[in-house]
């Protein structure tokens, strides 16, 4: 039997990755969920940085981490260097700093269309979903499952449901923007 719920589900899933990896761009202001992508190469395995260390906002252009084991700074701190964030790493024993600069001009247009990039690959995966719902109706239906019209019905809940998510991505899209953009 079909369950709409189980594509909704998906596509909210869909959005929450997308709203984690917008957290981590930076804004201009520091925000310890800026290292969330940052995985450090640690024990085998690729590792968040908040597994490795403590990380705070002392000040509003600053983050800190307190690394817990001194062997993992200098990874931290190249992984930090190898990332897209832009950021210098300032090693004082165990301590990490992070100055978060201003961001210039260029790099806010750059980050918009980051930000707009971002926004269409989340919604071209909320379109894939549809589809393969989509699909599945068409196979209940040939195989006489459903009746024509209960596709109709279900098609257009999906819809309705895809078009919801899709605009709260625009919405998102055009907050963070908006936010960037602010000096």
């Amino acid at each position: 039997m079909f369950e709409e719920s189980k594509y909704n589900n998906k596509m909210s899933k869909t959005y929450e990755v997308f709203q984690t990896e917008l957290s981590s761009l930076r804004t201009g202001r520091a925000n310890a969920g800026m290292l969330d992508i940052v995985k450090v190469d640690v024990y085998g395995q690729k590792m968040p940085i908040n597994q490795l260390g403590s990380i705070t906002t002392p000040e509003p252009r600053s983050i800190s981490i307190q690394v817990w084991d001194t062997n993992n700074v200098a990874l931290i701190d190249s992984a930090i260097k190898k990332s897209e964030l832009g950021l210098n790493p300032q090693v004082d024993g165990q301590l990490i700093r992070l100055p978060v600069p201003d961001l210039s001009e260029e790099r806010r247009a750059e980050m918009k269309k980051i930000i707009k990039s971002m926004g269409e690959k989340c919604k071209i995966s909320i379109r894939n979903i549809r589809r393969e719902a989509n699909d599945e109706l068409k196979k209940l239906l040939k195989d006489k499952n459903i009746s024509e019209d209960d596709l109709k019905k279900k098609e257009k809940i999906i819809q309705d449901y895809t078009d919801d998510q899709i605009k709260i991505i625009d919405e998102r899209v055009a907050a963070k923007e908006n936010e960037i953009m602010t000096i």
